[in-house]
């Protein structure tokens, strides 16, 4: 039951404009120092007739008053909801009654504060914190409209972004136990965040097959995340569906199935159908051995060159391992890397700090493009929650950086995702160099202490509710105070994230403990055990212990006037190598 202040109005209303409206301060000294504290944040409520109406100040000022002496100050307050009356009083967002000039004003009791926060019944509701103004109530967010239309947590380095991501996966897999989580783990900080439900991949344990990469993200693989060199990328275009089919074909000869030709198979060059690598280069070998001119020969020989540089690095094992083995393993893989079915395990971490810096990208994009694409297919059959760190990295609002195929996955899940079952979550410290579109699709904004006027501006024109006037608190917020705006909470609000215990804290691995107990525990044995492992990270698989180079790689060089100095790094730019890795060359083609 709402129960109204025992003390005289604080104010009263002395001019209303659309969503906003002006309040005159009165003095009284009935009032405590608690309530004579009007101060921007506070709530207010406007008493008009059986309504209350929720407003929050934004401003207060005693300077150019145009009103009567007896106010001491003017404040200006968004207009936010209203309370009903009745025994079991209910809040709801926007106003259909708006208050007229004389409406006493009053602040918020505790129970009316109660009244708007509390959870609606019938609803998945999730408890993050308590109201900054008032810590006796409790904050919560919708999970169903958090998830269903994105969120977004945004805040600069070292004000609790990464415990708040924690804290809301933690309780979202506690109300839903059974909802697939993605997470892109950029520094390797929450592998230990959530036990036992998630599973922790890495360069060490992960299987990503190289053929489940679309033309252009195996071009990005191809060329180290630089623009692929024309005449190479046409052949590579050319012979890549071809592969496919011929893989195709040896699958259906081995089950008795008649035999077609691989030309017209009707694959494309992103059809995710498996296909091998000898078979790949044998069909750019086949085509190089047609050219009747040597000197264009060299296109070929870079592909071939780059190709099998890429394939014998350790670094990139998770794709090329059984490269030329086959096996149509794309159920499996799916399955693993978005859990189903889960076993108790819901969640997925994904740790890029260990990959390759020029492959990351390619990685990301093909893990949101397999994501949207496997919703997109089954129909939303199975909901996911895809949580991109560091988002500003691959969704970037500057078009001519980063790699376009992430950008497009990431927007593609943004825009359409949600059809699909397919929810995103940014998070990032830049949220200016976030493409603007995508932030735009995150109906839920959590945003933590930003001091950057550029990410200021940019959360102004992402907030479309009638509080963004709180935004002027973003650069003056404390550790996990956050302002929470849209569909998931039910009011824009300023709140103190709760407390996240220890184990669920982030902390990256590569954090090294300096408490005395560790001192002294590493012998020579570890320092090797490391090295072995440093030096093997850079070392190709099935390396030649011939220091020159193969008779097969001689004879690929044909009448080239550097064969002859081929252990010299003037040959690498001609076959499209760093000189100062001149001595992959060394490596045999196979």
């Amino acid at each position: 039951m709402l129960t109204s202040s025992p003390f005289s109005p604080l104010g009263r209303v002395i001019s209303v404009r659309g969503s906003q409206a002006r309040v005159g301060l009165l003095p009284s000294p009935g009032l405590t120092p608690a309530h004579i504290r009007a101060t921007v944040g506070q709530f207010f409520g406007i008493r008009a007739g059986a309504i209350i109406i929720v407003a929050i100040i934004t401003e207060v000022s005693c300077e150019h008053m145009d009103t009567v002496d007896d106010y001491i100050a003017v404040a200006s307050v968004d207009l936010l909801g209203e309370i009903s009356a009745g025994t079991a009083g209910r809040f709801q967002r926007g106003v259909t009654v708006y208050p007229t000039i004389g409406d006493a004003v009053e602040v918020l009791t505790n129970q009316e504060l109660r009244t708007v926060y509390a959870p609606p019944s019938g609803k998945d509701q999730i408890y993050v914190g308590a109201l900054q103004q008032d810590p006796s109530v409790q904050a919560y967010v919708d999970i169903e409209e958090m998830l269903n239309k994105h969120f977004a947590v945004l805040g600069s380095t070292g004000v609790g972004k990464s415990s708040s991501v924690s804290l809301l996966l933690n309780e979202i897999l506690r109300a839903r136990p059974n909802l697939r989580v993605f997470l892109l783990d950029v520094h390797n900080e929450y592998g230990r965040c959530f036990g036992e439900r998630a599973l922790v991949l890495n360069p060490r344990n992960l299987k990503l097959p190289f053929w489940l990469f679309n033309f252009e993200e195996i071009v990005d693989v191809f060329f180290g995340g630089r623009p692929g060199d024309p005449d190479e990328v046409e052949v590579l275009s050319e012979v890549l569906p071809i592969a496919r089919a011929v893989y195709t074909q040896y699958q259906g000869e081995r089950h008795g199935l008649k035999r077609t030709e691989p030309r017209v198979a009707g694959f494309t060059v992103d059809t995710p159908v498996p296909y091998r690598l000898v078979d790949l280069i044998a069909l750019i070998d086949e085509r190089m051995g047609k050219l009747e001119n040597r000197s264009s020969r060299i296109v070929y020989h870079k592909l071939i060159s780059r190709i099998e540089t890429v394939k014998n690095d350790a670094r990139y094992a998770f794709m090329f391992e059984n490269a030329n083995v086959g096996g149509d393993t794309m159920a499996d893989v799916i399955s693993h890397l978005f859990r189903m079915p889960a076993n108790g395990k819901p969640m997925t971490i994904m740790q890029l700090a260990g990959f390759p810096a020029d492959v990351v990208d390619s990685v990301v994009s093909v893990l949101c493009r397999m994501a949207f694409d496997f919703g997109l297919w089954s129909d939303g059959a199975s909901p996911m929650v895809f949580i991109c760190e560091e988002a500003h990295r691959y969704a970037s609002a500057d078009r001519s950086i980063g790699f376009g195929p992430t950008r497009k996955a990431v927007s593609r899940i943004a825009k359409e995702g949600r059809k699909y079952g397919v929810f995103l979550g940014l998070v990032t410290q830049r949220p200016a160099e976030l493409d603007a579109t995508i932030l735009s699709q995150c109906n839920t904004l959590f945003a933590m202490r930003l001091a950057n006027d550029r990410d200021q501006a940019l959360l102004r024109s992402a907030v479309s509710d009638a509080a963004a006037n709180l935004l002027s608190f973003v650069p003056s917020l404390g550790t996990r105070e956050v302002l929470a705006f849209g569909e998931g909470v039910a009011l824009p609000t300023r709140l103190r994230f709760k407390e996240v215990p220890p184990h669920q804290l982030p902390r990256s691995e590569a954090t090294t403990a300096t408490s005395p107990s560790m001192h002294g525990g590493f012998d020579i044995q570890f320092v090797s055990s490391v090295l072995e492992r440093w030096r093997g990270s850079t070392t190709h698989r099935d390396a030649p212990n011939d220091p020159h180079v193969s008779d097969r790689f001689a004879d690929k060089l044909g009448d080239h006037p550097l064969q002859r100095t081929v252990d010299s790094p003037m040959l690498a730019p001609s076959l499209g190598l760093d000189p100062d890795r001149f001595s992959l060359l060394k490596k045999p083609l196979r």
